[in-house]
Protein backbone atom coordinates (compact mmCIF):
# COMPACT_ATOMS: atom_id res chain seq x y z
CA UNK A 1 0.00 0.00 0.00
CA UNK A 2 1.29 3.48 -0.87
CA UNK A 3 2.19 5.54 2.20
CA UNK A 4 0.81 8.99 1.37
CA UNK A 5 1.53 12.27 3.13
CA UNK A 6 -2.16 12.43 4.11
CA UNK A 7 -1.91 9.02 5.80
CA UNK A 8 1.22 10.07 7.68
CA UNK A 9 -0.51 13.27 8.84
CA UNK A 10 -3.56 11.32 10.01
CA UNK A 11 -1.37 9.03 12.12
CA UNK A 12 0.61 11.97 13.51
CA UNK A 13 -2.59 13.77 14.50
CA UNK A 14 -3.91 10.63 16.20
CA UNK A 15 -0.77 9.75 18.13
CA UNK A 16 1.42 12.84 18.42
CA UNK A 17 4.31 10.85 16.93
CA UNK A 18 7.02 12.48 14.81
CA UNK A 19 6.75 12.52 11.03
CA UNK A 20 9.54 9.99 10.39
CA UNK A 21 8.27 7.70 13.17
CA UNK A 22 4.73 7.83 11.75
CA UNK A 23 5.99 7.05 8.27
CA UNK A 24 8.07 4.12 9.53
CA UNK A 25 5.11 2.75 11.49
CA UNK A 26 2.90 2.81 8.40
CA UNK A 27 5.63 1.22 6.31
CA UNK A 28 6.14 -1.55 8.87
CA UNK A 29 2.40 -2.27 8.99
CA UNK A 30 1.70 -1.88 5.25
CA UNK A 31 -0.46 1.19 5.81
CA UNK A 32 -2.78 -0.37 8.40
CA UNK A 33 -3.70 2.60 10.62
CA UNK A 34 -4.73 0.60 13.71
CA UNK A 35 -1.67 -1.60 13.48
CA UNK A 36 0.53 1.47 13.02
CA UNK A 37 -0.89 3.00 16.21
CA UNK A 38 -0.11 -0.22 18.08
CA UNK A 39 3.40 -0.28 16.57
CA UNK A 40 4.05 3.24 17.84
CA UNK A 41 2.68 2.34 21.26
CA UNK A 42 5.00 -0.64 21.57
CA UNK A 43 7.94 1.59 20.69
CA UNK A 44 6.86 4.18 23.25
CA UNK A 45 6.42 6.78 20.52
CA UNK A 46 2.68 7.40 20.86
CA UNK A 47 2.62 8.47 24.48
CA UNK A 48 3.17 12.10 23.53
CA UNK A 49 -0.46 12.20 22.45
CA UNK A 50 -1.57 11.35 26.00
CA UNK A 51 0.25 14.42 27.29
CA UNK A 52 -1.09 16.88 24.73
CA UNK A 53 -4.22 17.81 26.69
CA UNK A 54 -2.32 18.82 29.81
CA UNK A 55 -1.65 22.46 30.58
CA UNK A 56 1.91 23.57 29.81
CA UNK A 57 2.37 26.93 31.54
CA UNK A 58 5.93 26.59 32.84
CA UNK A 59 9.08 26.47 30.72
CA UNK A 60 11.59 29.00 29.47
CA UNK A 61 12.01 32.10 27.36
CA UNK A 62 15.25 32.17 25.36
CA UNK A 63 16.74 35.23 23.67
CA UNK A 64 19.36 35.27 20.92
CA UNK A 65 21.01 38.31 19.33
CA UNK A 66 23.01 38.26 16.13
CA UNK A 67 24.23 41.62 14.87
CA UNK A 68 21.29 43.96 14.55
CA UNK A 69 18.73 41.18 14.84
CA UNK A 70 17.26 39.58 17.96
CA UNK A 71 14.65 36.90 18.64
CA UNK A 72 12.81 35.74 21.75
CA UNK A 73 11.15 32.32 21.95
CA UNK A 74 8.87 30.79 24.58
CA UNK A 75 8.79 27.01 24.96
CA UNK A 76 6.43 25.65 27.62
CA UNK A 77 6.35 22.53 29.76
CA UNK A 78 4.05 21.42 32.55
CA UNK A 79 6.37 21.86 35.53
CA UNK A 80 9.31 23.94 36.61
CA UNK A 81 11.27 20.71 37.10
CA UNK A 82 11.51 20.34 33.33
CA UNK A 83 12.57 23.98 32.88
CA UNK A 84 15.60 23.13 35.04
CA UNK A 85 16.35 19.99 32.99
CA UNK A 86 19.54 20.35 30.93
CA UNK A 87 18.01 18.35 28.05
CA UNK A 88 15.08 20.76 27.85
CA UNK A 89 17.36 23.79 28.09
CA UNK A 90 19.61 22.51 25.30
CA UNK A 91 16.57 21.97 23.05
CA UNK A 92 15.19 25.46 23.78
CA UNK A 93 18.58 26.99 22.98
CA UNK A 94 18.69 25.23 19.60
CA UNK A 95 15.11 26.27 18.82
CA UNK A 96 15.89 29.91 19.64
CA UNK A 97 18.94 29.89 17.37
CA UNK A 98 16.85 28.41 14.55
CA UNK A 99 14.25 31.16 15.13
CA UNK A 100 16.70 33.82 13.92
CA UNK A 101 16.01 32.67 10.37
CA UNK A 102 12.29 31.83 10.75
CA UNK A 103 9.53 34.23 9.74
CA UNK A 104 7.06 33.18 12.43
CA UNK A 105 6.15 30.37 14.83
CA UNK A 106 4.62 28.17 12.12
CA UNK A 107 7.74 28.48 10.00
CA UNK A 108 9.86 27.75 13.06
CA UNK A 109 7.95 24.53 13.73
CA UNK A 110 8.98 23.34 10.26
CA UNK A 111 12.60 24.52 10.59
CA UNK A 112 15.38 21.93 10.53
CA UNK A 113 16.98 21.04 13.85
CA UNK A 114 19.74 18.56 13.09
CA UNK A 115 17.79 16.40 10.66
CA UNK A 116 14.36 16.73 12.30
CA UNK A 117 11.86 19.55 12.30
CA UNK A 118 11.41 21.60 15.45
CA UNK A 119 7.90 20.14 15.78
CA UNK A 120 9.18 16.55 15.61
CA UNK A 121 12.00 17.35 18.04
CA UNK A 122 9.42 18.62 20.53
CA UNK A 123 7.30 15.49 20.07
CA UNK A 124 10.32 13.27 20.70
CA UNK A 125 11.20 15.25 23.82
CA UNK A 126 7.63 14.88 25.12
CA UNK A 127 8.01 11.13 24.77
CA UNK A 128 11.39 10.96 26.52
CA UNK A 129 10.80 13.49 29.31
CA UNK A 130 7.15 12.64 29.84
CA UNK A 131 5.51 16.07 29.94
CA UNK A 132 3.46 18.04 27.48
CA UNK A 133 5.53 20.76 25.79
CA UNK A 134 4.59 23.49 23.36
CA UNK A 135 6.40 26.01 21.21
CA UNK A 136 4.08 28.84 22.13
CA UNK A 137 5.40 31.99 20.47
CA UNK A 138 8.33 33.93 19.11
CA UNK A 139 9.01 37.59 18.43
CA UNK A 140 11.75 39.31 16.44
CA UNK A 141 13.25 42.78 16.49
CA UNK A 142 15.87 44.66 14.47
CA UNK A 143 17.86 47.81 15.14
CA UNK A 144 21.24 49.44 14.76
CA UNK A 145 21.89 47.82 18.13
CA UNK A 146 19.84 45.08 19.79
CA UNK A 147 20.42 44.40 23.49
CA UNK A 148 19.04 41.42 25.42
CA UNK A 149 18.32 40.83 29.07
CA UNK A 150 17.00 37.77 30.90
CA UNK A 151 15.58 38.20 34.38
CA UNK A 152 16.67 35.50 36.84
CA UNK A 153 18.43 33.52 34.13
CA UNK A 154 18.65 29.77 34.80
CA UNK A 155 21.39 29.52 32.19
CA UNK A 156 22.86 32.19 29.85
CA UNK A 157 20.17 33.60 27.55
CA UNK A 158 17.29 31.70 29.19
CA UNK A 159 14.90 32.37 32.06
CA UNK A 160 11.34 33.29 33.00
CA UNK A 161 11.36 36.80 31.45
CA UNK A 162 13.26 37.67 28.28
CA UNK A 163 13.63 41.21 26.92
CA UNK A 164 15.04 42.62 23.68
CA UNK A 165 15.54 46.34 23.03
CA UNK A 166 16.23 47.93 19.65
CA UNK A 167 18.31 51.11 19.68
CA UNK A 168 19.56 53.72 17.29
CA UNK A 169 22.74 55.15 18.78
CA UNK A 170 23.68 54.69 22.41
CA UNK A 171 25.52 51.67 23.76
CA UNK A 172 25.14 48.36 25.59
CA UNK A 173 24.89 50.08 28.99
CA UNK A 174 21.78 52.16 28.29
CA UNK A 175 20.29 49.25 26.36
CA UNK A 176 20.70 46.93 29.32
CA UNK A 177 19.24 49.48 31.74
CA UNK A 178 16.19 49.99 29.52
CA UNK A 179 15.79 46.22 29.14
CA UNK A 180 15.85 45.80 32.93
CA UNK A 181 13.24 48.56 33.24
CA UNK A 182 11.01 46.73 30.73
CA UNK A 183 11.39 43.45 32.62
CA UNK A 184 10.33 45.13 35.86
CA UNK A 185 7.59 47.49 34.70
CA UNK A 186 6.13 45.61 31.70
CA UNK A 187 4.99 48.53 29.50
CA UNK A 188 2.05 47.90 27.18
CA UNK A 189 3.64 49.64 24.18
CA UNK A 190 6.54 51.81 23.07
CA UNK A 191 4.46 54.99 22.64
CA UNK A 192 0.84 56.08 22.45
CA UNK A 193 0.88 55.53 18.69
CA UNK A 194 1.75 51.87 19.28
CA UNK A 195 -0.99 51.21 21.83
CA UNK A 196 -3.96 49.02 21.02
CA UNK A 197 -6.90 51.40 20.39
CA UNK A 198 -9.24 48.88 22.03
CA UNK A 199 -7.17 49.05 25.23
CA UNK A 200 -7.36 52.84 25.27
CA UNK A 201 -11.10 52.84 24.60
CA UNK A 202 -11.73 50.25 27.32
CA UNK A 203 -9.80 52.28 29.90
CA UNK A 204 -11.59 55.44 28.84
CA UNK A 205 -14.96 53.77 29.35
CA UNK A 206 -13.93 52.52 32.78
CA UNK A 207 -12.80 56.00 33.79
CA UNK A 208 -16.05 57.50 32.46
CA UNK A 209 -18.11 55.09 34.55
CA UNK A 210 -16.04 55.89 37.64
CA UNK A 211 -16.34 59.64 37.07
CA UNK A 212 -20.11 59.49 36.55
CA UNK A 213 -20.48 57.85 39.94
CA UNK A 214 -19.36 61.20 41.39
CA UNK A 215 -22.47 62.88 40.01
CA UNK A 216 -20.49 65.73 38.47
CA UNK A 217 -21.67 67.47 35.25
CA UNK A 218 -20.62 65.95 31.93
CA UNK A 219 -18.42 68.96 31.09
CA UNK A 220 -16.45 68.44 34.31
CA UNK A 221 -16.27 64.71 33.69
CA UNK A 222 -14.75 65.29 30.23
CA UNK A 223 -11.95 67.34 31.80
CA UNK A 224 -11.40 64.70 34.46
CA UNK A 225 -11.19 61.95 31.84
CA UNK A 226 -8.73 63.93 29.74
CA UNK A 227 -6.30 64.14 32.66
CA UNK A 228 -6.78 60.53 33.71
CA UNK A 229 -6.20 59.23 30.18
CA UNK A 230 -3.00 61.25 29.84
CA UNK A 231 -1.78 59.62 33.03
CA UNK A 232 -2.85 56.17 31.83
CA UNK A 233 -0.94 56.56 28.56
CA UNK A 234 2.14 57.88 30.35
CA UNK A 235 2.15 54.95 32.77
CA UNK A 236 1.51 52.38 30.03
CA UNK A 237 4.04 53.44 27.39
CA UNK A 238 7.76 52.80 27.70
CA UNK A 239 8.98 56.17 26.43
CA UNK A 240 6.78 58.09 28.87
CA UNK A 241 7.37 55.98 31.98
CA UNK A 242 9.56 57.18 34.83
CA UNK A 243 12.92 55.45 34.42
CA UNK A 244 13.52 52.98 37.26
CA UNK A 245 17.23 53.82 37.23
CA UNK A 246 16.50 57.54 37.59
CA UNK A 247 12.83 58.39 38.32
CA UNK A 248 13.52 62.08 37.67
CA UNK A 249 13.68 61.24 33.96
CA UNK A 250 11.36 59.49 31.57
CA UNK A 251 12.82 56.49 29.75
CA UNK A 252 12.87 58.52 26.54
CA UNK A 253 14.77 61.38 28.20
CA UNK A 254 17.27 58.99 29.79
CA UNK A 255 17.93 57.34 26.45
CA UNK A 256 18.36 60.74 24.80
CA UNK A 257 20.94 61.73 27.43
CA UNK A 258 22.85 58.58 26.52
CA UNK A 259 22.68 59.45 22.82
CA UNK A 260 20.15 56.75 22.01
CA UNK A 261 16.70 56.47 20.47
CA UNK A 262 14.63 53.44 21.46
CA UNK A 263 13.11 51.99 18.30
CA UNK A 264 11.28 49.00 19.75
CA UNK A 265 11.19 46.31 22.39
CA UNK A 266 10.01 42.77 23.07
CA UNK A 267 9.12 41.31 26.45
CA UNK A 268 8.09 37.67 26.84
CA UNK A 269 7.24 36.13 30.20
CA UNK A 270 6.73 32.42 30.63
CA UNK A 271 3.07 31.45 30.90
CA UNK A 272 1.56 34.93 30.74
CA UNK A 273 -2.04 34.68 29.61
CA UNK A 274 -2.28 30.90 30.11
CA UNK A 275 -5.07 29.68 32.38
CA UNK A 276 -3.28 27.43 34.86
CA UNK A 277 -4.78 24.44 36.59
CA UNK A 278 -4.56 24.71 40.36
CA UNK A 279 -2.41 21.92 41.75
CA UNK A 280 -0.62 21.61 45.05
CA UNK A 281 3.10 21.04 45.27
CA UNK A 282 2.74 17.43 46.44
CA UNK A 283 0.63 16.62 43.40
CA UNK A 284 3.22 18.24 41.14
CA UNK A 285 5.98 16.11 42.67
CA UNK A 286 3.88 12.98 42.32
CA UNK A 287 3.20 13.76 38.66
CA UNK A 288 6.88 14.31 37.96
CA UNK A 289 7.74 11.00 39.66
CA UNK A 290 5.17 9.09 37.60
CA UNK A 291 6.51 10.42 34.29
Amino acid sequence: MAITAALVKELRDATGAGMMDAKKALTETDGDMDAAVDWLRTKGLAKAAKKSGRTAAEGLVAVVVEGGKGVAVEVNAETDFVAKNSEFQEMVSRIATAALNAADVEALKDADLGGKTVADTLTDKIATIGENMTLRRMAKIEGDTVVSYVHNAVTPGMGKIGVLVGLKGGDETIGKQVAMHIAAVNPAALSEADMDPAMIEKEKQVQMDIARESGKPEAVIEKMIEGRMKKFVAESTLLNQQFVVNPDLTVEAAAKEAGATITGFIRLEVGEGIAREKEDFAAEVAKAAQG
